[in-house]
């Protein structure tokens, strides 16, 4: 029988929990954008067209800043990438207050916009430094079990800020979270500052001194990558969307309340994190390739009994989405990181531009306000497709030797 490989090294246990922890304070930034926004529909009388501008801002943040964070982690540093990550993401939570106090749309955007800003540092550093800390063959499993961790972020925000929200009835009650996360954020970065995280060396980093301009080529000239690139886009299309979408499309649809929504969405959440806790442990024994396909042909048809809209048998289609889509962004990245050695770097900085996918969320809003709140959900429909698609490729390379797994100059 063959033996698995571990999951990390001894030497890379802290630094694993350290970063893992990251993953948990996103988690929750993210999530609390799905139940603030329809918190400010209901308090500022807007529609879900113009409350989907928080998720637009929040990862428009992420499209402008992600190759801003890969240059800067590729000169300074894993650790530092994640420090001045932090601080903006802090600094980002605080302004809320302010935020509150002017009482407009506005100061809340800006403020979004700066935890996106945050966030992409974390993310670009924290993803790829986790597919380093151990055997190549655990990576993506390794990454999906730091992944499951962001679920538990998701489930604390969509919970027990969701439950305090919809409980207040009143705009000042965004400040009491936000305040707490800043202010917990803040002294991650202070523990970090001091933290021994080893930066991963590779036997090809004299190859990395090209041009950005050059790797950038060289990375979109590799068709695997561009593909990889493609389907992350597309999930972050499908799932940011669904998330968003979620509360006011059940309430809607009229099967329940904004606190009752905020409590089912906790629930689907929580299937998203089994999902992924499952999958990292399938996937040290079964192809990542093979679980990505499985998942994308269970996400499609999901959506698909959604767009039908047949009751309540819709209602458990989409949770179960949750389930499918779970091991797709860390499985997508970890496959699209493969083999780039040193230049994994600046890659990862490409693929976190993938949030702004996002912005999906604003297509949806625009059908649901002019046509029903059914067929918005073509869009991530087509957006697993394109997933399935790319596991299928895979797939198919796998069994004929693949393309190459290392980016040649």
């Amino acid at each position: 029988m063959k033996r698995l490989s571990p999951l990390t090294h001894r030497r890379y246990l802290v630094p694993l929990v350290l970063v893992t922890l990251l993953f948990f304070l996103w988690g929750v930034a993210r999530a609390i954008l799905d139940v603030l926004n329809k918190h400010l529909q209901n308090q500022m009388d807007i529609s879900i067209t113009q409350s989907s501008l928080i998720q637009v801002t929040t990862y428009l943040g992420y499209f402008l800043m992600a190759i801003p964070a890969g240059l800067f982690i590729n000169r300074y540093g894993y650790r530092r990438g994640v420090v001045l990550g932090l601080l903006l993401f802090g600094a980002g939570s605080l302004l809320m207050i302010p935020g509150v106090e002017a009482g407009t749309f506005r100061a809340f955007l800006l403020a979004l916009f700066v935890i996106g800003c945050g966030l992409v540092f974390l993310e670009t550093a924290a993803n790829p430094y986790v597919t380093e800390l151990g055997p190549a063959e655990t990576s993506t499993s390794r990454l999906n079990l730091s992944q499951s961790v962001n679920g538990l972020g998701c489930l604390f925000a969509t919970f027990a800020v969701g439950q305090w929200f919809f409980g207040s009835g009143n705009i000042e009650s965004v400040v009491l979270p936000y305040a707490v996360m800043g202010a917990t954020v803040l002294v991650v970065a202070l523990i970090f500052t001091r933290a021994n995280l080893p930066e991963i060396a590779h036997a090809d980093d004299a190859s990395a001194r090209l041009s950005r301009s050059h790797i950038a080529e060289l990375l979109l000239h590799r068709r695997l990558f561009v593909f990889g690139l493609a389907a992350l886009l597309c999930y972050e299309i499908a799932e940011i969307s669904i998330n968003s979408y979620f509360i006011n499309f059940v309430t809607g649809q009229g099967w329940m309340d904004d606190s009752t929504a905020s409590m089912v969405i906790t629930c689907a959440l929580a299937f998203f994190m089994v999902g992924r806790f499952v999958g990292s442990w399938i996937m040290r024994s079964v192809a990542a390739e093979t679980m990505l396909l499985t998942c994308g042909c269970g996400a499609v048809a999901c959506t698909a009994l959604v767009l039908v809209d047949i009751g309540m048998v819709s209602m458990v289609a989409l949770v179960a989405i949750y389930l499918f889509e779970a091991i797709m962004f860390p499985t997508i990245f970890a496959l699209s990181l493969r083999g780039l050695g040193a230049y994994t770097k600046s890659a990862s900085s490409l693929l976190m531009m993938t949030p702004i996918g996002g912005c999906g969320f604003l297509l949806m809003g625009l059908i649901a306000d002019h046509v029903n709140l059914v067929v918005p959900f073509v869009i991530p429909l087509i957006g697993f497709a394109v997933v399935t698609a790319y596991a299928l490729r895979l797939r198919h390379g796998r069994s004929h030797g693949g393309d190459g797994s290392v980016l040649q100059s």
